[in-house]
Protein backbone atom coordinates (compact mmCIF):
# COMPACT_ATOMS: atom_id res chain seq x y z
CA UNK A 1 0.00 0.00 0.00
CA UNK A 2 1.54 3.29 -0.97
CA UNK A 3 -0.92 5.11 1.17
CA UNK A 4 2.06 7.91 3.65
CA UNK A 5 1.43 9.44 7.38
CA UNK A 6 1.89 12.36 7.20
CA UNK A 7 2.91 14.44 10.73
CA UNK A 8 1.73 17.85 9.36
CA UNK A 9 1.94 21.39 11.29
CA UNK A 10 -1.81 22.58 10.70
CA UNK A 11 -2.03 25.98 10.45
CA UNK A 12 -5.20 27.39 11.48
CA UNK A 13 -4.27 25.88 14.98
CA UNK A 14 -2.35 29.32 15.80
CA UNK A 15 -5.00 31.44 14.10
CA UNK A 16 -6.35 34.22 16.50
CA UNK A 17 -9.20 34.28 14.35
CA UNK A 18 -9.78 30.78 15.12
CA UNK A 19 -10.94 29.17 18.81
CA UNK A 20 -8.48 26.41 19.18
CA UNK A 21 -10.58 24.27 21.26
CA UNK A 22 -12.72 23.90 17.74
CA UNK A 23 -9.79 22.87 15.89
CA UNK A 24 -8.31 20.55 18.07
CA UNK A 25 -10.96 18.82 20.08
CA UNK A 26 -14.28 19.00 17.95
CA UNK A 27 -16.07 16.09 16.50
CA UNK A 28 -13.71 16.62 12.99
CA UNK A 29 -10.20 16.87 15.08
CA UNK A 30 -10.07 13.33 15.17
CA UNK A 31 -10.22 12.73 11.15
CA UNK A 32 -7.61 16.07 10.46
CA UNK A 33 -4.77 13.49 9.77
CA UNK A 34 -6.64 11.52 7.35
CA UNK A 35 -7.92 14.78 5.54
CA UNK A 36 -5.00 15.52 5.17
CA UNK A 37 -3.41 12.68 3.83
CA UNK A 38 -6.43 11.82 1.62
CA UNK A 39 -5.82 14.82 -0.25
CA UNK A 40 -2.02 14.31 -0.67
CA UNK A 41 -2.83 10.63 -1.74
CA UNK A 42 -5.47 11.28 -3.88
CA UNK A 43 -4.12 14.48 -5.30
CA UNK A 44 -7.94 16.17 -6.51
CA UNK A 45 -8.11 18.59 -8.49
CA UNK A 46 -11.54 20.41 -7.35
CA UNK A 47 -12.17 20.08 -3.43
CA UNK A 48 -15.99 21.06 -2.63
CA UNK A 49 -17.41 21.10 0.88
CA UNK A 50 -20.41 21.44 1.99
CA UNK A 51 -20.80 22.42 5.53
CA UNK A 52 -17.74 24.54 7.26
CA UNK A 53 -18.45 26.22 10.70
CA UNK A 54 -15.04 26.88 11.81
CA UNK A 55 -13.06 25.16 9.24
CA UNK A 56 -11.88 21.96 11.05
CA UNK A 57 -11.79 19.32 7.89
CA UNK A 58 -11.65 22.48 5.21
CA UNK A 59 -8.28 23.85 6.59
CA UNK A 60 -6.80 20.18 6.29
CA UNK A 61 -7.96 19.43 2.90
CA UNK A 62 -6.39 23.15 2.45
CA UNK A 63 -3.22 22.75 4.25
CA UNK A 64 -2.60 19.49 2.51
CA UNK A 65 -2.90 21.58 -0.77
CA UNK A 66 -0.35 23.90 0.43
CA UNK A 67 2.06 21.25 1.72
CA UNK A 68 2.26 19.21 -1.37
CA UNK A 69 2.03 22.13 -3.95
CA UNK A 70 -1.05 21.02 -5.64
CA UNK A 71 -2.87 22.25 -8.51
CA UNK A 72 -6.28 22.03 -6.60
CA UNK A 73 -9.07 24.65 -6.21
CA UNK A 74 -10.58 24.41 -2.78
CA UNK A 75 -14.51 25.47 -2.13
CA UNK A 76 -16.01 25.66 1.32
CA UNK A 77 -19.66 26.03 0.93
CA UNK A 78 -21.59 27.11 3.63
CA UNK A 79 -24.23 30.15 4.92
CA UNK A 80 -22.45 30.22 8.17
CA UNK A 81 -26.06 30.99 9.84
CA UNK A 82 -26.60 27.37 11.62
CA UNK A 83 -28.89 25.14 11.35
CA UNK A 84 -31.13 23.08 13.42
CA UNK A 85 -28.29 20.94 14.54
CA UNK A 86 -25.68 23.50 15.16
CA UNK A 87 -28.02 25.74 16.13
CA UNK A 88 -28.31 29.37 14.61
CA UNK A 89 -24.78 31.01 14.87
CA UNK A 90 -25.71 34.26 15.69
CA UNK A 91 -23.17 37.17 16.93
CA UNK A 92 -20.72 34.26 16.82
CA UNK A 93 -18.89 36.01 13.44
CA UNK A 94 -18.02 32.22 12.46
CA UNK A 95 -17.80 33.67 8.61
CA UNK A 96 -15.49 36.70 9.41
CA UNK A 97 -12.83 34.80 11.28
CA UNK A 98 -13.04 32.21 9.07
CA UNK A 99 -13.01 34.43 5.70
CA UNK A 100 -10.09 36.43 7.71
CA UNK A 101 -8.05 33.32 8.03
CA UNK A 102 -8.70 32.02 4.75
CA UNK A 103 -7.87 35.29 2.97
CA UNK A 104 -4.62 35.42 5.01
CA UNK A 105 -3.44 31.78 4.08
CA UNK A 106 -5.21 29.93 1.08
CA UNK A 107 -6.36 32.69 -0.50
CA UNK A 108 -4.21 31.43 -3.86
CA UNK A 109 -6.51 28.23 -4.37
CA UNK A 110 -9.25 28.39 -1.44
CA UNK A 111 -12.63 30.01 -2.05
CA UNK A 112 -15.35 30.79 0.69
CA UNK A 113 -18.93 30.52 -0.81
CA UNK A 114 -21.61 32.15 1.70
CA UNK A 115 -24.40 30.30 0.09
CA UNK A 116 -27.25 27.42 0.39
CA UNK A 117 -26.05 24.14 -0.97
CA UNK A 118 -28.10 24.10 -3.84
CA UNK A 119 -27.87 27.81 -4.71
CA UNK A 120 -24.23 26.57 -4.91
CA UNK A 121 -24.66 23.61 -7.64
CA UNK A 122 -25.01 26.54 -10.59
CA UNK A 123 -21.09 26.83 -9.57
CA UNK A 124 -19.96 23.55 -10.63
CA UNK A 125 -20.43 21.73 -13.71
CA UNK A 126 -21.39 17.66 -13.63
CA UNK A 127 -18.43 15.87 -13.19
CA UNK A 128 -15.94 17.88 -12.26
CA UNK A 129 -15.60 17.42 -8.37
CA UNK A 130 -12.95 15.06 -7.32
CA UNK A 131 -13.50 15.03 -3.93
CA UNK A 132 -16.59 15.94 -2.34
CA UNK A 133 -17.43 16.87 1.56
CA UNK A 134 -21.07 16.28 2.87
CA UNK A 135 -21.41 17.98 6.33
CA UNK A 136 -24.56 20.17 6.17
CA UNK A 137 -27.46 19.28 8.07
CA UNK A 138 -27.85 15.87 9.67
CA UNK A 139 -31.55 14.93 9.34
CA UNK A 140 -31.59 11.77 6.77
CA UNK A 141 -33.98 14.13 4.32
CA UNK A 142 -31.26 16.79 4.24
CA UNK A 143 -28.51 14.28 3.92
CA UNK A 144 -29.74 12.12 1.13
CA UNK A 145 -31.09 15.55 -0.61
CA UNK A 146 -27.60 16.57 -0.90
CA UNK A 147 -26.10 13.29 -1.66
CA UNK A 148 -28.60 13.07 -4.78
CA UNK A 149 -27.97 17.07 -5.63
CA UNK A 150 -24.23 16.77 -5.76
CA UNK A 151 -23.82 13.60 -6.94
CA UNK A 152 -23.87 14.40 -10.79
CA UNK A 153 -21.29 17.18 -10.22
CA UNK A 154 -18.60 14.21 -8.63
CA UNK A 155 -16.06 13.18 -10.98
CA UNK A 156 -15.75 9.57 -12.28
CA UNK A 157 -13.60 7.75 -9.45
CA UNK A 158 -14.99 11.48 -6.80
CA UNK A 159 -14.94 10.36 -3.59
CA UNK A 160 -17.42 11.23 -1.15
CA UNK A 161 -17.02 11.73 2.59
CA UNK A 162 -19.77 11.38 5.26
CA UNK A 163 -19.28 12.80 8.91
CA UNK A 164 -20.95 11.45 11.92
CA UNK A 165 -21.83 7.91 10.77
CA UNK A 166 -22.16 6.79 14.06
CA UNK A 167 -24.04 9.60 15.61
CA UNK A 168 -27.67 8.18 16.45
CA UNK A 169 -29.48 10.87 18.39
CA UNK A 170 -33.28 11.87 17.42
CA UNK A 171 -32.96 13.45 14.08
CA UNK A 172 -29.82 12.35 12.86
CA UNK A 173 -30.09 10.37 9.65
CA UNK A 174 -26.55 10.11 8.53
CA UNK A 175 -26.16 6.65 10.18
CA UNK A 176 -29.13 5.13 7.70
CA UNK A 177 -28.20 6.92 4.81
CA UNK A 178 -24.27 5.50 5.00
CA UNK A 179 -26.01 2.00 6.15
CA UNK A 180 -27.81 2.45 2.26
CA UNK A 181 -24.78 3.58 0.59
CA UNK A 182 -21.93 1.19 2.06
CA UNK A 183 -24.46 -1.00 0.91
CA UNK A 184 -24.21 -0.67 -2.59
CA UNK A 185 -20.56 1.24 -3.14
CA UNK A 186 -17.05 0.75 -2.36
CA UNK A 187 -16.03 2.60 1.11
CA UNK A 188 -14.41 2.48 3.86
CA UNK A 189 -15.14 3.53 7.07
CA UNK A 190 -14.10 5.25 10.68
CA UNK A 191 -15.82 4.74 13.70
CA UNK A 192 -13.52 7.06 16.04
CA UNK A 193 -14.85 11.19 16.14
CA UNK A 194 -18.32 10.67 15.44
CA UNK A 195 -18.15 8.43 12.81
CA UNK A 196 -16.44 9.30 8.93
CA UNK A 197 -17.48 7.21 5.71
CA UNK A 198 -15.48 7.35 2.95
CA UNK A 199 -17.81 6.43 -0.67
CA UNK A 200 -16.51 5.64 -4.12
CA UNK A 201 -20.26 6.01 -5.91
CA UNK A 202 -18.71 6.41 -9.68
CA UNK A 203 -15.92 3.51 -9.40
CA UNK A 204 -13.16 3.12 -7.43
CA UNK A 205 -9.88 3.97 -8.86
CA UNK A 206 -6.88 1.13 -8.57
CA UNK A 207 -4.91 2.80 -5.27
CA UNK A 208 -7.94 3.04 -3.59
CA UNK A 209 -8.75 -0.73 -3.74
CA UNK A 210 -5.42 -1.24 -2.03
CA UNK A 211 -6.65 1.30 0.91
CA UNK A 212 -9.70 -0.33 1.26
CA UNK A 213 -8.34 -3.73 1.72
CA UNK A 214 -5.89 -2.30 4.62
CA UNK A 215 -8.37 -0.10 6.21
CA UNK A 216 -8.21 -1.85 9.50
CA UNK A 217 -4.75 -0.38 9.84
CA UNK A 218 -5.81 3.10 9.12
CA UNK A 219 -8.43 3.16 11.19
CA UNK A 220 -5.67 1.65 14.71
CA UNK A 221 -3.32 4.52 13.29
CA UNK A 222 -5.81 7.26 12.93
CA UNK A 223 -7.86 6.55 15.87
CA UNK A 224 -4.94 6.82 18.38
Amino acid sequence: MDWKYYRPTFTADSAPEIPTGVMVGGAWSGHRRFAYDIVRFAKPKTIVELGTFYGTSFFSFCQAVQDARLQTNCYAVDTWQGDQHTGQYGHLNIYQAVHSFNSRQFSAFSTLVRSTFDEALALFGNNSIDLLHIDGCHTYEAVLHDFRSWLPKLSPNGIILFHDIIVKLPTFGVHVLWEQLSAVYPHFQFAHSNGLGILFPKGCPEPFKTVIANQSLLAKHYSR
